[in-house]
């Protein structure tokens, strides 16, 4: 997949404001454009047979520049009329976490009939899942036929959330893992996160690794600056499970030297 990736000049940028790619029938990948804001997250859009569910809302609140609601309805409305049923079709839209190039278009939604926003702060979001009670569990989103499982892995973000997807072997990060350079706000947090994603990833088949940004180049160990809006030399988003423990690796030499561990898929940063 050629992802949209900015251009030299964001004023005379013509590429869609977010590029949509049918991974299969039910599942949608898609990504904000670099031109509109530098973070082009990705975000992602699950269909089942009852209930469809986005995670994450992007980095820019406005629909004029960045159509979320827009092209969401759009795809839901192509997508029943291929797989008629319910009319009160519902929309559940979940975080990976809570920082704002990730939840900046919630409000697009705030209004739309037969929508559950769920906010993407610890207290929200943690009680949705159960993770209030009990933060090593594994928790379950029914869309209908399709189960997604989720668990908590904070490091990152206190709040943040892997989900994991059966029918595809999808794994998504958000910014916990991705091709670029990661943020960690708690070591120890992070580290154990980590470690629980190598243990339930050696227990399902896992396709993809897929996080919501590409910030690497092409040139292994190196990553794109902060603010960056052209990316011209993307390596695909893709990850395996293989890179966590890649990453458990640098975060072992991170507690002997606390310097920085570049490699050719991320460079890990002990502090936020």
């Amino acid at each position: 997949m050629r992802w949209i990736h900015g251009s030299p000049s964001a004023k005379h940028n013509t590429d869609p404001d977010i590029q949509v790619h049918a991974y299969d029938d039910h599942t949608f990948i898609l990504r904000q454009n670099m031109a509109v804001h530098y973070e082009a997250p990705f975000l992602f859009l699950l269909c089942g047979n009852e209930r469809a569910v986005l995670i994450d809302t992007g980095a820019t609140p406005s629909p004029e520049f960045f159509p979320l609601r827009q092209v969401v309805d759009g795809l839901l409305a192509d997508w029943q009329d291929r797989h008629p049923g319910d009319e009160d079709y519902h929309l559940l839209v979940l975080h990976t976490h809570g920082h704002g190039d990730h939840i900046a278009g919630d409000g697009q939604f705030a209004d739309r009939p037969g929508t559950t926003v769920v906010h993407a702060d610890r207290a929200t979001a943690w009680r949705y899942f159960g993770f209030d009670k009990d933060p090593d569990a594994v928790a379950h989103v029914d869309l209908g036929g399709r189960v997604l499982e989720c668990l908590a892995t904070p490091g990152h973000h206190e709040a943040a959330v892997t989900y994991y997807d059966p029918a595809t072997g999808l794994l998504l990060t958000g910014d916990t893992v991705y091709p670029g350079r990661l943020y960690i706000q708690d070591v120890p947090a992070f580290t154990r996160s980590i470690e629980r994603l190598i243990e339930f990833a050696e227990r399902r088949p896992v396709t993809h690794v897929l996080g919501c940004h590409i910030e690497m180049t092409t040139e292994p160990g190196v990553d794109y600056p902060v603010r960056t809006t052209y990316q011209p030399d993307e390596p695909p988003l893709q990850l395996t499970a293989a890179h966590f423990r890649r990453i458990r690796d640098a975060l072992d030499r991170l507690a002997d030297d606390g310097s920085w561990s570049a490699h050719r898929d991320f460079v890990l940063c002990p502090h936020s």
